[in-house]
């Protein structure tokens, strides 16, 4: 990932709403959820909630999948993997990991 790269993706999660969507997604992982179920558990309303997905899938963290009449989200785990590498890369004078929440760094 590019520094370009990295900072539309980390826009894209600085707002609360869109991180709050991340972090609903993350939970349901390869199952993904449907938009109505989203905006039912994070009491966001469709129009907002569909612009913040579209964040999210611009910056790569979001995949999505038409399955009937609804259209399921998912986390696009590669694109959160490749956002963490690239921000532990130079971790700890080139050790990432140490970087992992039971080390402390440095």
């Amino acid at each position: 990932m590019k520094l370009n790269e990295a900072a539309a993706t980390l826009s894209a999660l600085a707002q609360p709403s869109r991180l709050e969507v991340f972090r609903l997604l993350v939970k349901y992982g390869e199952q993904g959820v449907c938009a109505g179920d989203i905006s039912n558990q994070l009491n966001i309303p469709k129009p907002t909630l569909s612009f913040h997905l579209k964040e999210l899938s611009q910056a790569g963290l979001v995949t999505s999948e038409r399955d009937g009449r609804s259209i399921i989200y998912r986390l696009n785990v590669k694109g959160m993997k490749d956002l963490m590498v690239f921000l532990t890369e130079d971790c700890c004078q080139g050790r990432p990991e140490l970087c992992s929440p039971e080390n402390k760094c440095c």
